[in-house]
């Protein structure tokens, strides 16, 4: 067992390895003391994760002599579970009723029915209504792989709980154990018409200028654009027409415009093509030949945008029998072995996941350094450059590192940022960012909103 100070260093130098190969890891500076209460190192990676992010964006300001970086081990873990404090309103329950942790024949399998697709999914398998005790009976009744293979053949999203030996073993997690954190692709140079208007930033914005095309949902790929827009971005994000994450929204379209397409209308995909011919930046987390079968596949949005940074995440990575396979943190977090050892550690009758969300974060802050390491690879004249992670590779990474032995709990409650936020629902607070860029400064200058509230253009 090792101390959370190794730890943090030890995860922050594998995250820039990853991001930058080859270069000098960062010096980081910490503070605070308290950790999250895990069988993993889930503060140490929330801490390292943020600061390589920060790391990016300094190394942007400054390649030769970056400013100094920052990071507040305790902020940067109570952001891995909610940074949003509501003042005079709620928000909704993060899970739909019949999801979560079901006891099948031969152990436990957990049902990701947040979406209502793959709520009908999970139903028609079982050949039930949607009602909890009738799902907890049907689920009693299959063995668990089985039960998984019917609802990801349905449409559905499930998982089988596993240990860590048996994911290693599996043949997905095999294909993990191969894959790096981050997959880099860069082509050549490309045309001086690429280069952004932002090539000399505003230390104190460092991303100020940049337009970033934001294709994703739920967590990890909006926690990428939103820490982008703290730092000066226009980030524009797409969702369909019926897309709702009603208890996610307001914890991740801070500093964003969010807007609507039906990438499936020949007019909004016109629409669409022509956002991203003035992108700098796309990060997307469709299944890998969602874009290509709309006729927007890596080559083709490199010819409408040459030089574009393209940066993409998915579930349970890019190789192996499961590439592409629908997935979630939580998910991803039973079949990796992770929810199994917390049962292990806590001698529970039930799985015991972490106690944030910390794939889905700390994948996010990584989509993030990768989309700031692209764009500066972008300005030294190489590129383009595209970047592939996945949830299942960064939870390798968590199960790999050894947990801390000399934690302490989190105490007293978090610091606020000033001024109140006017949301679409009401008012709130937000943490105080958790880095800090000496000479820059973290400010999102738009409050959270509800999705397609904002017309699909660049503002």
């Amino acid at each position: 067992m090792s101390g959370t100070a190794a730890i943090v260093t030890d995860l922050t130098r594998a995250c820039w390895d990853a991001v930058a190969p080859g270069t000098t890891p960062p010096a980081v500076e910490t503070t605070g003391r308290g950790s999250l209460p895990s069988v993993f190192a889930v503060t140490e990676l929330a801490t390292a994760s943020i600061a390589t992010a920060a790391t990016a964006a300094a190394r942007l300001v400054d390649p030769t002599t970056p400013p100094t970086v920052t990071v507040d081990r305790e902020l940067a873990s109570e952001w891995f579970r909610l940074s949003i404090r509501p003042v005079g309103w709620s928000l909704p329950p993060v899970w739909d009723p019949i999801a979560g942790d079901y006891r099948a024949r031969d152990g436990w399998i957990r049902l990701h029915t947040n979406a209502p697709h793959h709520r009908d999914a999970a139903l028609a398998v079982l050949r039930v209504a949607a009602d909890r005790d009738a799902v907890t009976a049907a689920v009693a009744t299959w063995v668990a792989d089985d039960l998984e293979a019917a609802v990801v053949g349905a449409g559905g999203c499930a998982a089988a709980m596993r240990d860590i030996d048996a994911w290693r073993a599996h043949p997905q997690g095999s294909a993990i154990a191969t894959e790096p954190l981050i997959t880099w692709t860069v082509g050549t140079r490309p045309d001086a018409s690429t280069e952004s208007t932002a090539a000399h930033p505003d230390p104190g914005r460092p991303l100020d200028g940049i337009r970033v095309l934001d294709l994703t949902r739920v967590l990890a790929g909006p926690v990428a654009t939103r820490f982008l827009a703290g730092l000066g971005a226009t980030v524009l994000r797409i969702d369909p027409p019926d897309w709702e994450e009603p208890a996610v929204v307001p914890e991740v379209t801070l500093g964003k415009r969010c807007a609507g397409l039906d990438l499936h209308d020949a007019e909004d995909l016109a629409t669409f093509r022509a956002l991203l011919r003035d992108a700098d930046v796309i990060v997307h987390g469709y299944r890998p030949d969602a874009l290509a079968r709309l006729g927007l596949g890596a080559a083709a949005r490199q010819e409408l945008r040459p030089g574009l940074v393209d940066v993409s995440l998915d579930a349970y990575g890019w190789t192996g029998p499961w590439a592409g396979r629908r997935g979630f943190d939580s998910l991803v977090q039973m079949s990796s072995g992770i929810a199994a050892a917390g049962m292990s550690a806590a001698a529970a009758a039930h799985p015991v996941p972490l106690p944030a969300q910390a794939l889905d974060h700390a994948t996010g802050y990584l989509l993030a350094a990768a989309a700031i390491r692209g764009l500066d690879a972008r300005r030294a004249g190489i590129g383009p450059t595209v970047a592939r992670l996945s949830l299942a590779r960064t939870a390798a990474l968590l199960i790999d590192t050894p947990a801390p032995s000399d934690t302490v709990p989190i105490t007293g409650a978090p610091r606020l940022a000033d001024p109140v936020e006017t949301t679409t629902w009401g008012p709130a607070r937000r943490l105080a960012p958790p880095f800090a860029i000496e000479g820059a400064h973290a400010q999102w200058d738009l409050p959270a909103t509800a999705l397609r509230t904002r017309p699909p253009r660049w503002e």
